[in-house]
Order: structure tokens, then sequence, then C-alpha cells
């Protein structure tokens, strides 16, 4: 039997991309990404926990995370949970768990208009949603909407 480790993401970036190249030439982008969630208790009170994801994107995907993703930018992501052990300077044994963004059933989404949570137009914080699927856009979207769709 087969199984499945996807994870998908909304949040927002809470630093400017990190890039690294591999020995190769290829594209690392390191980010934090950070989701919350909002309730209201039982006496009335707003509630908010906010979670931050350590995530790592590979590819050509991650040409676009370097050219167009800034810290507080809204991304979404599709991509699988890895568990890193690794021992520190002073040997003791530790874990880090990342969000790894890269292969075929990866994707990044930029979400948000121009300027939301990044710098405005152009690359580094341009471009509506622009996304990227190992490199590949996402098929285009025949909806279209009319002044009747819009509730204001």
């Amino acid at each position: 039997m087969s199984s499945v480790n996807k994870v998908i993401l909304i949040g927002n970036l809470g630093k400017d991309p990190e890039i690294r190249y591999t020995q190769a030439g290829e594209p690392i982008a390191n980010f934090s990404l950070a989701t919350n969630e909002v309730w209201t208790d039982k006496s009335g009170q707003k509630q908010e926990r906010v979670a931050w994801h350590r995530v790592e994107v590979f590819g050509k995907a991650a040409q676009v995370v370097r050219d167009y993703l800034t810290k507080g930018r809204p991304v979404y992501l599709e991509g699988s949970i890895r568990y890193d052990e690794w021992t520190d300077k002073d040997g003791n044994k530790r874990n880090t768990t990342k969000i790894h963004v890269g292969g075929p059933n990866s994707k990044v989404v930029l979400l948000g208009s121009r300027g939301e949570g990044g710098a405005g137009g152009g690359p580094k914080g341009g471009g509506g949603a622009q996304g990227a699927q190992d490199g590949q856009a996402p098929p285009a979207d025949d909806f279209q909407a009319s002044d009747d769709d819009v509730p204001f």
C-alpha cells in the first residue's frame, strides 16, 4: 500500500528568502513562513495562534521565490514534510523539520496584489498571482468575473 506525504500551507514570509546554490548552479531558497489560526474561546474572546514553518524550495520554483517573494508576502505552497537529524558542535543530536518544495508534486503560488506584504511591482514583490510548479506556470484560469459577481 502506498502512502502520502503532502503539505499545503498558506501564510506570510517571516523574512526575505535566503538563496544559495548547489555546485551545479541550481538555486535553493530558504525562508520562514507564518501561518495563523484564529478562533473565539468560550468566553467570547478572540484568540490567535501563529505557527512558524521552515521552508526549502528547489529548482525553478526557487528562482520564482528569489525574484518575487519578500518579507510579509502571502504565498501558497504544496510540498512534503522532511525531518533532518544532525549533530551540533557539542555532539548533541538535533532534529529539524522542514517543508520541502521540489519535485513533480510541489507548487509555489504568489498570492495577493502588487505591493501587498512586500515591495511593489516588478521582481522582488511584484506580480499578482504568479506561480511555479517545478518551473512550470500554473494552467490558465478560464474564470472571468463580471460586475454582478462582485459583492460590493
